[in-house]
């Protein structure tokens, strides 16, 4: 593949390649597919990418792309082109999609985000960093396998477990109890604003923040 720019005529859009100063940025959301997975903990990562790409109109609608085992959303954001993505592997095979979707769009691991449930982190905390381990999260694990541990990372927590003798696999594949619930659009919220300072700034801050008191 050229560097040449060529757009073709398709409906499919991610059937192009781009040049230029354009920066491709992959932001993967991690979670479970399936409607009996919505709202579980385990799919925190699933729910901001949807608020993100529902609410961004540079972002074009979700298609499946059965070759990159995933769905995925484009769009252009000042001089990114923002490539987000849902893996349709379930979590602890999300490294083979995020491999699949790096190499056909020529990504590094340093312009990967990815947005995933932390059961070490408390609920209504986001922490930003880069690398780190994967904390028992069976789908960062499997990221990291296949591209690497030098990508962003925006752990959303979920804990603490409760009761604590429950088994933590268990316990990511609950759903959000209802006040959780109530939270999430506030969460989200958060989330896109993290996103858009991602984007347009160019980096990615070693931070912890709150969306709720």
């Amino acid at each position: 593949m050229s560097w040449l720019q060529q757009r073709p005529q398709t409906s499919d859009p991610t059937n192009y390649y781009t040049v230029g100063n354009n920066k491709n940025i992959l932001i993967v959301g991690l979670g479970n597919p399936g409607q009996e997975y919505d709202l579980t903990r385990h799919n925190v990562g699933f729910y901001c990418i949807d608020a993100f790409v529902e609410r961004a109109p540079e972002m074009q609608d979700w298609i499946s792309k059965k070759d990159l085992k995933c769905q995925v959303s484009i769009g252009q954001m000042g001089e990114n082109r923002i490539i987000a993505v849902k893996p349709t592997t379930f979590m602890n095979l999300s490294g083979e999609a995020v491999l699949a979707v790096a190499q056909f769009y020529k990504i590094n691991t340093e312009q990967i985000l990815v947005i995933h449930d932390e059961l070490d982190v408390d609920y209504g905390n986001i922490r930003l960093r880069i690398g780190g381990s994967d904390a028992g999260n069976n789908g960062i694990k499997s990221v990291s396998k296949a591209v690497g541990e030098n990508y962003g990372r925006v752990r959303i927590g979920i804990g603490p477990k409760t009761p604590a003798q429950i088994k933590s696999e268990d316990f990511v594949l609950q759903k959000f109890n209802s006040e959780q619930i109530e939270k999430l659009p506030t969460l989200a919220k958060e989330i896109i604003a993290l996103l858009n300072e991602y984007i347009y700034g160019g980096e990615l801050p070693h931070d912890t923040r709150k969306f709720i008191d």
